[in-house]
């Protein structure tokens, strides 16, 4: 398994988008129509898990969240495994790989959105901040530390 922090000069971007469009969930035709729309700028990215050749998922790296006139950045966002890989930790490693890349870039946290109850409260996140998301429902605003 390996993970790619990319750009849309990335060889990979195309497929990424429409991997992302295509994989059922309905913030992946959000994250492809922000690819095609060209969203990312300076220090932001996609991150794409790879097995050998196969995309397996992928995450955002981004200085905003969907929800808007939040105080916090940065955000990891948008982070889809596929079906098949789930149950292996690569969400946790799709994470640590992005919160490195946001140490090396001087930050020493990271922010995160989800409605999800105890998934990334394992991973060392915690529950900062509740906001009413665009969608209609309540998210939790998730921090976590980066560490050395």
């Amino acid at each position: 398994m390996e993970i790619k922090l990319m750009t849309e000069t990335h060889e990979l971007w195309d497929a990424v988008k429409v991997y992302a469009a295509e994989c059922g969930w309905s913030s992946g035709k959000i994250l492809a129509e922000d690819m095609r729309s060209r969203r990312f700028s300076d220090w932001e990215r996609v991150a794409v898990l790879l097995d050998e050749d196969e995309i397996c998922g992928y995450c955002t790296v981004i200085k905003e969240e969907a929800i808007p006139d939040m105080p916090y950045t940065p955000f990891i966002g948008t982070l889809y495994i596929a079906e098949s890989h789930r149950g292996s930790r690569l969400g946790e490693r799709m994470l640590l790989t992005s919160m490195d890349y946001l140490k090396s870039l001087g930050f020493d946290k990271a922010y995160l959105i989800s409605d999800h109850e105890n998934l990334y409260e394992k991973y060392g996140f915690r529950v900062v901040d509740r906001r009413m998301a665009p969608w209609g429902r309540e998210e939790k605003v998730y921090v976590r530390e980066i560490n050395d």
